[in-house]
């Protein structure tokens, strides 16, 4: 089916639901890069007006990628509830947004429709969406998961800490993790990005945190982000798994790529069930996304890059994850260019990730050759926390030692809590309490206060 829409004495066509979505998405290079962006401002506006009057239902007969060669499509409509989605079925894309954004539409609402919703229908309104609209829509959409600890409250904000090394080094990583806690950071869970994939090493960082996590009761999960079949491989030799981690896309290709499919993950996501770790809940999933790693792997299908990244959370949702991480500027400039767009994405993804009833977090990133800075950072940080995130990164002076990127720090984490009075996640901040880490209100006491522990944990982890 092809789409028109004319301005002034110009028409514009689309020629079918792909093309209208991918011209009415805001500018970005990796829309460029891939051929499939609006040639001019005036294609852009055209393109919006058109997708506007799009009936919700069309997502449902006109497939993006087709039905047949795609699990991801497959799994979009087998998934999709037709009795969810009653209540907005006479929407059009324009109307739908408006009644996101009505002041009668809560969290009730959202909730109720969410299993309605695929990620075509929540990708094409966010096209129609400014900042603004992004925020206050997703704030009113609290996802709550549970494990050691509950995230994502509202008021709240957790942090993963990462506290990475360019060698794996145990004492270099607990150093940095020691640092973190004691910025009160570490609610979201304690996640590696090993610089190895060797099965030894990766059950020695295991091991390192959960004696570290059982010696201080840390109301807090861990993470190893190795690949699935690794985090399989531990879990069947007896490692103290809690999340088990993958990056994911929003194609079957794109996940092929990755090494995985749709059957592997349920197989992960069966064998961190059977530990039975989690003492407050069993949302045990972690998965990492980001805008563009479909087109990267020459997987989109034509496909614009927020939609591609939207797809990715269907897939992330099948799982029922603890946390769902879009790593918004770690895939560079050819994809999002500049802080601008990387601002902009961000705002998209965890919209979109939450009316899909995904536990969304960000980690507000870029590269060193992307024309983007910390201000921006700053600036997309402030804005995430307003929308109501799950958690953001927490990394030693924001810089990341082994990845070689720039995201959020410790200090970051106490400013928008500070500013925007938010707070960790319950459990974790009585521990921090009772640690002598923070007071009642969540704020860091004094070094001095804090040393009894410090101490400890150094002796332990026989760090001079």
């Amino acid at each position: 089916m092809s789409y028109t829409e004319t301005i002034g004495t110009r028409t514009y066509r689309f020629a079918d639901l792909k093309t209208l979505l991918a011209k009415a998405s805001p500018q970005r290079s990796g829309d460029q890069l891939a051929g499939v962006a609006a040639a001019s401002e005036e294609e852009r506006v055209a393109a919006k007006m058109a997708l506007a009057q799009v009936p919700l239902r069309t997502f449902l007969n006109e497939a993006l990628i087709p039905y047949e060669s795609d699990e991801v499509t497959r799994l979009v409509i087998d998934d999709h509830s037709p009795q969810a989605f009653a209540e907005i079925s006479h929407l059009t894309v324009g109307d739908f947004r408006n009644w996101l954004l009505s002041s009668t539409t809560d969290a009730d609402a959202l909730t109720r429709v969410t299993a309605g919703l695929t990620p075509e229908m929540v990708a094409a309104v966010s096209k129609l969406m400014r900042n603004q609209d992004l925020i206050a829509a997703a704030r009113k959409r609290p996802v709550i998961t549970r494990f050691r600890n509950t995230v994502g409250l509202p008021g709240h904000m957790s942090v993963r800490l990462q506290p990475n090394h360019p060698t794996d080094d145990v004492k270099g990583i607990a150093a940095s993790m020691l640092d973190g806690l004691m910025y009160g950071c570490g609610d979201a869970m304690i996640g590696i990005n090993p610089a190895s994939d060797n099965l030894a090493a990766i059950t020695k960082l295991l091991l390192m945190i959960d004696d570290f996590r059982q010696r201080y009761q840390v109301p807090t999960q861990s993470c190893v982000l190795t690949h699935v079949t690794n985090t399989i491989a531990a879990i069947e030799k007896g490692a103290p798994v809690d999340l088990v981690f993958q990056s994911i896309a929003g194609t079957e290709k794109a996940n092929a790529g990755f090494g995985i499919s749709l059957a592997l993950l349920q197989e992960a996501y069966e064998a961190g069930l059977s530990l039975k770790r989690g003492t407050v809940g069993n949302n045990l999933m972690y998965f990492e996304t980001g805008q563009g790693s479909a087109l990267s792997a020459d997987a989109h299908f034509g496909v614009d890059q927020q939609t591609c990244e939207v797809r990715a959370y269907a897939v992330a949702r099948k799982f029922n994850p603890f946390l769902v991480n879009t790593v918004v500027g770690f895939i560079g400039p050819e994809y999002l260019y500049d802080g601008k767009q990387i601002t902009r994405a961000g705002l998209e993804d965890h919209f979109c990730g939450k009316l899909l009833g995904v536990p969304m977090g960000c980690d507000i990133c870029y590269t060193n050759h992307a024309e983007a800075d910390q201000d921006d950072m700053d600036n997309l940080l402030t804005l995430l926390g307003v929308a109501g995130i799950n958690f953001i990164m927490g990394i030693p002076g924001a810089d990341d030692v082994m990845l070689n990127y720039q995201s959020t720090s410790f200090h970051d984490a106490l400013y928008v809590r500070d500013v925007l009075g938010l707070r960790r996640a319950p459990e974790f901040e009585e521990w921090l309490e009772s640690m002598q880490i923070t007071d009642a209100r969540g704020a860091l006491l004094s070094a001095s206060t804090q040393q009894p522990l410090l101490e400890g944990a150094r002796d332990w982890m026989g760090i001079a």
